[in-house]
């Protein structure tokens, strides 16, 4: 996604996560930057340690997520505030997870604001899981969504979403996404005015797939074989350089607890072909976004933080 800029400009990726707890440390809930020339072969910044640390709410940080601003040159990081290495129990959480995501903000992606929690969610809402974003071009704002039960966890996983234009403050909150089974992490591409719109079916722990040509606009389901595959989620799309191929990332969270990569060379088929060596990064990379960065800006990262 070049949110709004010109793709020719960026020949280089950053890969915002955080890693898999059975790392057995409470950094592994933190915010770990990774780069990449290829989108392939990836290494992890600050000597595998994390850039950003959160020091409110749950003091810790899940599912960050990066994007470009093209109003005012610059960078949204946000993510879920969250300790799952404090808090262990993944159904109490839900009942009465965080309702506020966390937020930094950069003009250069080396020097960051103070991190700052927003309360976004419904007043019911169990958890705030996931939030992502995408710069809706027809509004001059950005789409904020992410996963929430309401009813303090008795109803089911929703994608909610709200609109801002400085990440402070947000519309009301509103339903984006409800099926019948619980649905979480969606992520979203925009190709040639069209929108892409991957989600994890929580309940049969696979990706669906769906497409419009308005960001809130009816999405058709695309049938997709991403659906066979089973104990996957934290998806994330982009566009390889100089390709008309796509790459999305998904966590094998069940078994390998690793991301693998899967390819396509035209998204609305929704056909994915998988790469079985997994995606190589030093690190056991977990839930996170990719954003396409200008060679300069991979410089400044690697000379501020180090490979």
């Amino acid at each position: 996604m070049t949110h709004g800029a010109k793709s020719a400009q960026f020949d280089a990726y950053l890969f915002v996560h955080f890693i898999h707890q059975d790392v057995g440390s409470p950094d592994s809930e933190q915010v770990y930057f990774s780069v990449s020339k290829d989108g392939i072969t990836w290494q992890t910044l600050n000597d595998r340690k994390p850039v950003l640390r959160s020091t409110l709410g749950d003091k810790g940080v899940r599912d960050p997520f990066i994007i470009r601003s093209p109003k005012e040159g610059k960078f949204y990081l946000i993510g879920t505030d969250l300790s799952m290495h404090d808090q262990k129990d993944w159904d109490e959480v839900q009942r009465s997870g965080s309702q506020h995501i966390v937020v930094w903000e950069s003009s250069n992606l080396v020097e960051w604001s103070e991190q700052r929690l927003v309360n976004v969610g419904l007043e019911t809402a169990g958890c705030v899981w996931a939030p992502e974003a995408i710069y809706d071009k027809e509004n001059d704002d950005f789409l904020v969504f992410w996963a929430s039960r309401e009813g303090f966890g008795a109803e089911k996983q929703r994608i909610y979403y709200a609109k801002t234009t400085d990440f402070k403050k947000f519309t009301k909150p509103e339903i984006y996404i409800e099926r019948q089974n619980h649905v979480i992490d969606t992520t979203i591409i925009e190709e040639n005015g069209v929108y892409y719109r991957f989600s994890k079916d929580e309940t049969v722990k696979s990706i669906t797939m769906e497409v419009s040509n308005s960001l809130l606009g009816e999405f058709q389901e695309i049938e997709t074989n991403l659906n066979q595959v089973v104990g996957v989620e934290g998806p994330a799309c982009f566009k390889l350089k100089n390709e008309d191929k796509w790459c999305l990332l998904l966590d094998h969270y069940a078994v390998e607890k690793k991301y693998f990569p899967y390819y396509t060379n035209d998204l609305k088929t929704g056909q994915f072909a998988k790469k079985e060596e997994g995606l190589d990064i030093p690190v056991h990379s977990k839930h996170g976004g990719v954003m396409t960065v200008t060679r300069d800006e991979y410089n400044a990262l690697v000379k501020k933080y180090g490979l």
